[in-house]
């Protein structure tokens, strides 16, 4: 492996002279083409209770490269006297919807003060497009219809930032977190707040919404979705989520999102001081590839087998088909730098042999440990393992913070292709927002060998 390269990037918002600020990048892949849809939030510094309204670029794919429109303020994305934060955008299939969710918060009130009181100031809201972000609809408040009588218990919630997911069921998933009131009366004062990942869900197109359970246990907060196909009792949904325990949060739900089973510390993906928000993108693995790595992988004392239950993921492709990394060798990896550890399932000894799964996981965050810095994605070819994830390929060196990658539709640079919409800058990480593409064949030729090193969680 030569060293590791970057890809090119856009620069698509950046902070203006005026004191303008674009953070909290979302993006969104739209069939056909496709589309690509860039929000941010657009501050009047770059203090969060400064946010002011949400800005989107529409981008057009073709070939190995994306041509992006001029900035457009969506103005009905808001309510008066409210500020519009966290854009969180999914996609319906069937009807070919937009959903651009947010959270509207009275004035200038800060999360930190909603917390402190056990007031709430957030409202949840969307809008939506059915012309690929072309035209925009007017603001629904989904307040008390999405969360109803609980939020007399929450101080404050979010919606993401980041994308949104539909499932093969046709629910529609929009990742969000609250801080619950534990214990309210203290002297007067919130006694205890934690911060808990769920998800907000839809069963009829978007027409209703309603919310899910809390992760019931570790503090977790803002997350990302993907559906996992394979599982040891069939498809899961899976849940990475910010944490201030030193590492990211894993969750897991048997039921589409209606409740998730107790959180797991994830001790490969470090959280940087005070924590950053990440992105995850589940994508088909692929086949035969996954099954057929090439050389042994990390552990095993044989080729793996393919998984004896779970269905496949739609779109995999068949054997003899053409490798959709888009090369002519397999997608394999060298002895020692792609094995995925494990087996599903995770806590399995380093020495078992790993079991691959229909569905990967791709990672992105950054990877300083102290500060915001060098922006990195990882892979996990088993993601129910806690420790299938991969050494980092830093994408863009320096100051970075938020993030969002996207799966893009169809094939795109000679295969499997992403996305990574990002913060980043020269001295501090909300200098712009930056676009880059790459293809599955760059990650598995950029990602650094595995380091060997004990499986124990953080201190």
């Amino acid at each position: 492996m030569g060293a590791p390269h970057t890809p090119a990037r856009s620069v698509l918002f950046q902070r203006e002279r005026t004191g303008l600020t674009y953070r909290v990048p979302a993006l969104l892949p739209v069939p056909s083409g496709p589309t690509l849809l860039a929000f941010a939030e657009q501050r009047l510094s770059p203090d969060d209770s400064h946010a002011h309204r949400l800005v989107l670029r529409r981008g057009t794919l073709a070939g190995g490269s994306v041509q992006w429109g001029s900035l457009h303020v969506l103005g009905t994305a808001a309510l008066e006297e409210h500020r519009s934060m966290n854009p969180c955008p999914v996609h319906e299939a069937r009807t070919g919807t937009v959903f651009l969710f947010f959270i509207a918060v009275l004035g200038h009130t800060p999360e930190a003060v909603q917390i402190a009181t056990g007031r709430n100031a957030a409202r949840l809201c969307c809008v939506t497009s059915r012309d690929a972000g072309l035209t925009w609809g007017g603001a629904r408040d989904l307040t008390e219809e999405a969360v109803g009588s609980d939020e007399q218990d929450w101080a404050t919630f979010a919606v993401g930032p980041g994308h949104g997911v539909q499932l093969r069921s046709g629910r529609l998933l929009v990742p969000a977190y609250t801080y619950h009131v534990d214990r309210r009366e203290c002297f007067g004062r919130i006694c205890r707040t934690s911060p808990h990942a769920f998800v907000f869900y839809s069963d009829d197109l978007g027409q209703s919404w309603r919310h899910g359970g809390l992760v019931p246990n570790l503090r977790s907060g803002e997350c990302q979705l993907a559906a996992v196909e394979g599982g040891p009792g069939g498809p899961v949904l899976y849940c990475n989520a910010r944490s201030s325990l030193g590492s990211r949060v894993q969750a897991l739900s048997a039921d589409e999102g209606t409740s998730f089973l107790p959180g797991q510390l994830v001790p490969p993906l470090a959280e940087t001081s005070r924590g950053c928000q990440g992105s995850v993108v589940g994508f088909p693995a692929p086949f035969p590839s996954w099954l057929w790595a090439g050389t042994q992988l990390v552990g095993a004392k044989s080729h793996p087998q393919p998984p004896s239950s779970g269905p496949r993921v739609q779109g995999s492709l068949k054997e003899g088909d053409e490798d959709p990394c888009g090369a002519a060798v397999v997608c394999g990896d060298g002895p020692g730098e792609l094995g995925p550890g494990p087996g599903l399932g995770g806590d399995s000894a380093a020495s078992e042999a790993p079991t691959p799964s229909p569905t990967w996981l791709l990672y992105s965050h950054p990877t300083g440990r102290r500060a915001r810095l060098h922006m990195g994605v990882r892979l996990s070819r088993a993601p129910l393992d806690l420790h299938s994830w991969t050494e980092p390929w830093v994408i863009h060196e320096g100051p970075s913070g938020y993030s969002d990658l996207a799966a893009l539709p169809g094939r795109h640079m000679g295969g499997l292709a992403f996305a990574c919409l990002y913060e980043s800058g020269v001295r501090v990480s909300y200098e712009e927002i930056s676009f880059c593409l790459f293809s599955l064949r760059d990650v598995l030729d950029n990602i650094p060998p595995r380091k060997q090193h004990a499986h124990c969680l953080p201190s």
